[in-house]
């Protein structure tokens, strides 16, 4: 039976899924809660891992050390940052990296060089899953940093840096992880905001449509894998 981990960031990241799957067998380890499941032949753990890389990360590992997943999807909603990309699309990570850290020092020291790759096929599982909802998707880089950004001027200097189409706090630290591993990894983001000066009203208003529209591609997408 294959293992497919589910992490998001937030309760409301994963409340429509927790929904859809029903009751589920709870496990604890370091702090984190493990809701595991059994869904079209295959078995999901899904958990909330908290805000940030750090959280992100640890609780990355600890689900590949402890349920050893063939597959990690990241999901939950993000800060838009291409002009194209709008509140409710979804952007599905074809790599991820860090916008808050000088990822010239990770270049000094292989294997890191601060990128890392979605996995091919979990991207477009994706893109087919946004297609069948009738979801505008765009596939594309996703930044992760320590900060909700919600500033002009830090979003104009992320995007001419780095050229992202989302922003997040932790799909970067569990990216890296699931590299590390070896384990295919996606992240699948709805926007929430336009993570400008008006993100955090904006966050408030489409925070649990964005969770909502993200669970359902990622549950559609449990199906085919």
């Amino acid at each position: 039976m294959k293992t497919i981990g589910i992490i998001g960031a937030m309760p409301s990241e994963l409340s429509d899924i927790r929904l859809s799957l029903g009751q589920a067998a709870v496990e604890e380890k370091a702090s984190f809660k493990f809701f595991i499941n059994e869904f079209e032949g295959k078995r999901l753990i899904n958990v909330c891992c908290g805000i940030g890389k750090v959280n992100a990360a640890l609780c990355t590992q600890n689900l590949i050390d402890c349920y050893k997943p063939d597959y990690i999807i990241n999901t939950g909603i993000a800060g838009g940052m291409n002009p194209e990309v709008k509140v409710c699309d979804i952007v599905v990570s074809s790599e991820v990296m860090y916008h808050d850290l000088l990822t010239r020092f990770l270049e000094n020291y292989p294997p890191y060089n601060g990128i890392f790759k979605a996995d091919a096929d979990l991207i477009q599982k994706a893109l087919k899953s946004c297609e069948k909802y009738g979801i505008k998707c765009f596939p594309g880089r996703i930044v992760s940093g320590e900060a909700f950004v919600s500033d002009s001027v830090l979003k104009a200097r992320i995007i001419d840096e780095f050229s992202p189409f989302a922003v997040d706090m932790e799909s970067a630290g569990i990216g890296h992880c699931a590299f590390l591993n070896n384990v295919p990894f996606v992240s699948v983001r709805c926007i929430s905001d336009n993570a400008d000066d008006e993100g955090e009203m904006s966050f408030e208003q489409f925070e649990k449509i964005a969770a909502k529209r993200v669970a359902e591609i990622v549950l559609d997408m449990a199906k085919e894998i």
